[in-house]
This record gives C-alpha cells, structure tokens and sequence, in this order.
C-alpha cells in the first residue's frame, strides 16, 4: 500500500516533459530550493540597478531630481504590476514553470541593451560642462532616450513575469492537505523574503560599489550574467518539479459571473424562487469536514451545492435565463468570484505602505547622497543604504520562522500562530513610525545644512548618513512582516484556479504604492505652488526642499489607511486550511 502511494500521481499537476507528476518524485522542499536559489539571482540582477537607478539618470541621463524620481517609481511600478500578466498567463495557458524562462530571457534582453548603452559614450547625452554651471545640463532625448527607456521596459516586463510566476510556482510544490505540507509552505514564504534579502545584499552592496567606482556598464554587465545564470539553474531542477495544469482563464470567469449577476438582475422583475431559495440557504459544509468524508489530496477547493449567504448580488449568476444561457455559471464559479472580491480590500490597504517604500529608492537615496558617506576610509555609496534593512531581514526572517511562529504557535495553540492579517497589520505600523523617523531625520539634516552655511552648497553635509538608516530600518521590517504575508494569504485563500494571479496581487501592490507616489508627488507639488510659495518638493537642491512636510504627510496618510485597513480585517473570515488555525 506504502509503494503504491508514493507512486500514484498529483491530480492536476505535470512534470515538465507534461507527463502526471508522481507522489514522492516531483514537488516537495528539494523543488521548492531550486527556486530559493533562482530568487536570489533574479533579485539581484534586478535591484542592483533599481536602486541604484534614481542616480543614474540623474547624473549621466541629466533628469531633474523630482523627473528621476519619478521616473523610477514608473519603472518600479510598471515590473510590479506586470507582474499581472505573468499570474494570469499562468493560471490561464502556461505553467509557472514556461512562464519564469520566457521572462528571464526578456529580461536578460532588456539588460543587453541597457548594458550597451553604458558602455557608449555615444548613446548616451552629452556631458555636462563644469566650466558653465549655470547652464543647464542636456537631459537624454530622441532615440537615445528611447533606447533606455526600450531598455528599461524590457526588464520591466521580465521581471513581472518573473514575479508573477516564481513565487506560486515555488508554493505549488507543497500538499497543502496535510499540516506538514502547509508548514513547509509557510517556510517556503519566509524562506523566498529571505532569499529576496540576499540578492538584495550583493545588489545594494557590491553592484552598487561597481557601478559608482567602475562604470555603469559594468553593473549593468552584472545583472545581465547574472540573470543569464539564472535560467540554467532554474532549469536543473526541472526534473523534480510539479507544475499545475493551467485551468483557462480566470478573468474570464470573473467576467462572466459579474455581467451574467447583473444581467440577471436587469432581466428578472422581481427575485425567482431559485435565487430566494439560494441566497438564503446556509452555506454548505465542505466535504472535507463532513462527517466520514474522505479528503482528497490534491484539491482542497470547498465544493458547493448552493451559492453562500454573502454578497448575493452574485448568487443571480447561477439562474438560467434563456435569453443568456451562454452566460450561465456554475456555483463554484460564483464562490470563487466572491473569494477574490472578499480580499481585494486587504490588497488596496497595502498601496499606502508600498508607497512609503517607494522612498526608500527615490528621495532617500538623494538625501544620503548629501550627507558624509563615509565609513572610516571606505567610502560608501548612497544607493548601499538598503543594506541595514537588507541584513535585518535576513537576520529576522530565520528567527521569524524557527522562534517567534513555534513560540506563537504553543501560546496561541493555533496552526499559524500569527494570521496573516495579523503579520500584515505589524508592517503598516512599522510604516507610520518609519515615516515619522524620516521626517524627524529631515529636520534634523536641514538645520544642520543650515547652521554649516551649506543650504546651497552640494558639499557633503557633516552628518552621518547613518541617521537615514533609521527610516530604511523601520521600512525593511514593514516590508519582511507585509510582503510574506501577502504572499501567503493571497496564495492561501484564493481559489486554486486563480492562485498565480491573486499572488501577483502582492507585487502589483508594490507598483500601485509606486503609482501613488508619482501621483502624490505630482499633487503636493500642484497644491503647494503658488505665485508667492515654491512647491514643497522642488529648488535648487535638495535643502531647498520641504521633504519633511511630504514626510509628515506620508506619515498622516499611513495611519488612516491603517484604520481603513482595520475595518476590513477585522470583518475577514478565513477560509482556507492552515490560515488562521
């Protein structure tokens, strides 16, 4: 019986040569390392040049302070919600596993031609004459600026595939039936932040090294070979994998059961008997809690015989009227269209964080960048600063998975210990004291600017840029406790058909915080300028900003989303295996 178990095969799940995967041979922690691995590289090749970025067009590409900023939160925003389509291609047509080597080598163009353009002195605008400081350097145009921006969109697009597609295809490998199976899952989440750290810590330390001491070529070389690596490595452990057969389009089924409910409703005068009965009838038990049921391994989707008693606006998707027979859906479909709706509040509750860290690559860096870098004889390069963060996470993360879950676990006698709502609501309070850090720091980085006579000076201002890293170590934490958070819950409680695509919902989290901060850039500085006032966030330089009065801002808009993001979870109600017990 023991051998016929370990031979017989994953319901729904294929190995890469599209044969039934096998119990015992594919899927599991050895699969899931491969993964780690790949993470490592793929978040290095990536970050070495986004955090670095703001910098490089702001001296070799000659954008304003505020355009490079912006600029990079576009860029950062657009991989992040590409991340989107990677999910969804996932679900509906290829495997993760197609998906991840189709991005890689998209990104791995995308960073040939970013590459090349560093190199040339040609490709790249004129630079800027010391001899007249009062002329205004060239800023990049014509196809010059179409080559990097066809550069740096290229590697937007892989690296949304990418996130799109890794992270679920690493949770794949694990039978969430079992409580080892979830376990190893939630380690693997832990694990992939963790991994995200390390390629983060080579990025922000030696890449970043490299590209201020040895040429931009050379860090763009960097991640080229490094996400060339990538794509062997993660092919090595093809044989050991699990890959989840596609189930079509999940758009389209939420699609349909919203226009179907609607024209239901438009059709039908008043509610039939069918819709009454169904949106008043008690919500089924899962058969896997049904007295004397028998579990089944690979699916653990709750079955239903009539649609449930929330959101019944939904339920009239269920009845067939004749003129829209084509549009009629099953009830699954219509609970699996309200699982999605239900966790859509707790995604929109996480673009006010993602903006904060959207900061940490932008007007942070500037702001270091005016500050003493220097670290006894070694001089450090602002774009480093994500390294305290960086190595807090990684220190955390372990001692977050081996320590504080087990202890959490024995206290609240619970299979999670801390819920993911939970570990989500620690990170958007680590946010507001981050912002409120960053602000105090400001103030205090001004009036020593100030009291030096060097408001108008780019000297290096006699302040430790350690006092910055107060801001990037509060915001590196958020970031550990919401980011694998995220991850987890949306990959938990979304329906199995639409598990890649709620999973990118983390990432496209991170580029709608990007968006938003463009856009409160743009409006602070439109509501802030007038004829007698500068605007908050623009001058000479950077000490003729009122960043601290963006900060505060930040800081103030961080707590009611806080408050927003309280009255949704509270209402939550899990309603996967291993999520909240």
């Amino acid at each position: 019986m023991e051998v016929e178990n370990q031979l017989s095969t994953w319901d729904g799940y294929v190995d890469w040569k599209n044969k039934p995967a096998v119990r015992g041979k594919h899927g599991g922690m050895l699969a899931a390392s491969f993964v780690l691995v790949v993470e490592v590289l793929e978040n290095l090749a990536y970050l070495a040049n986004a955090s670095n970025l703001v910098l490089y067009l702001t001296e070799f590409m000659h954008f304003s302070p505020t355009d490079s900023a912006n600029s990079v939160t576009n860029f950062m925003g657009t991989a992040f919600l590409l991340a989107l389509l990677g999910g969804f291609l996932s679900d509906a047509f290829f495997t993760t596993y197609h998906i991840y080597l189709i991005s890689a080598v998209i990104e791995f163009l995308g960073l040939v031609i970013l590459t090349v353009q560093a190199r040339s002195g040609s490709l790249k605008p004129p630079k800027c004459n010391p001899a007249t400081p009062n002329i205004p350097c060239q800023q990049v145009h014509g196809a010059k600026a179409a080559m990097l921006f066809l550069g740096l969109y290229l590697v937007a697009l892989g690296v949304g595939g990418i996130k799109g597609s890794l992270p679920s295809h690493g949770a794949e490998q694990f039978d969430e039936n079992t409580p080892r199976g979830r376990k190893q899952r939630s380690t693997f989440f832990n694990y992939f932040v963790f991994c995200l750290s390390c390629g983060a810590l080579f990025a922000v330390t030696l890449v970043v090294w490299i590209e201020d001491n040895k040429g931009w070529e050379w860090g763009f070389g960097i991640s080229t070979l490094t996400i060339l690596l990538s794509i062997p490595i993660f092919f090595g452990g093809s044989t050991f994998y699990r890959n989840k057969i596609p189930n079509g389009s999940p758009l389209t089924t939420i699609f349909k059961v919203l226009v179907a409910a609607m024209l239901n409703s438009c059709m039908a005068r008043s509610p039939s008997n069918a819709i009454e009965s169904m949106a008043t009838s008690p919500s089924p038990t899962p058969p896997s809690k049904q007295e004397g049921s028998i579990e089944n391994h690979d699916k653990v989707e709750e079955t239903y015989e009539s649609p449930s008693r929330s959101l019944k606006f939904l339920n009239r998707a269920v009845v067939n009227i004749p003129a829209f027979d084509a549009l009629k859906c099953s009830v699954q479909q219509v609970e699996d269209v309200k699982i999605v709706i239900k966790i859509l509040p707790i995604f929109i509750c996480t673009f006010m964080l993602n903006c904060c860290l959207a900061q940490l690559s932008t007007f942070s860096v500037q702001q270091a960048a005016t500050m003493n870098t220097k670290l006894g004889s070694l001089k450090v390069p602002p774009a480093s600063l994500p390294v305290f963060p960086v190595i807090f996470i990684m220190i955390l993360a372990p001692l977050y998975d081996h320590l504080i879950i087990p202890f959490a676990r024995r206290v609240t006698k619970s299979e999670t210990g801390i819920t993911h709502l939970q570990r989500i609501g620690v990170g958007l309070v680590l946010s507001i004291v981050a912002m409120a850090v960053a602000a105090l720091v400001e103030i205090k980085r001004k009036r020593v600017a100030a009291n030096s006579g060097l408001l108008d000076s780019t000297k290096p201002l006699p302040i430790s840029f350690f006092w910055i890293a107060l801001q990037y170590l509060f915001l590196g934490s958020a970031d550990l406790f919401t980011l694998a958070g995220l991850l987890e819950f949306f990959f938990t409680e979304a329906p199995v058909s639409m598990r890649s695509l709620a999973t990118s919902l983390s990432w496209a989290s991170l580029a709608m915080g990007y968006y938003l901060s463009t856009v409160i850039v743009s409006i602070v500085n439109n509501v802030t300028g007038d004829s007698k006032h500068k605007p908050w966030l623009s001058g000479r330089n950077l000490n003729h900003y009122h960043l601290e009065r963006f900060y505060w801002l930040m800081c103030a808009l961080s707590t009611l989303n806080f408050l927003h993001y309280l009255f949704w979870a509270v209402r939550y109600k899990y309603r996967s295996k291993g999520s909240n017990k």
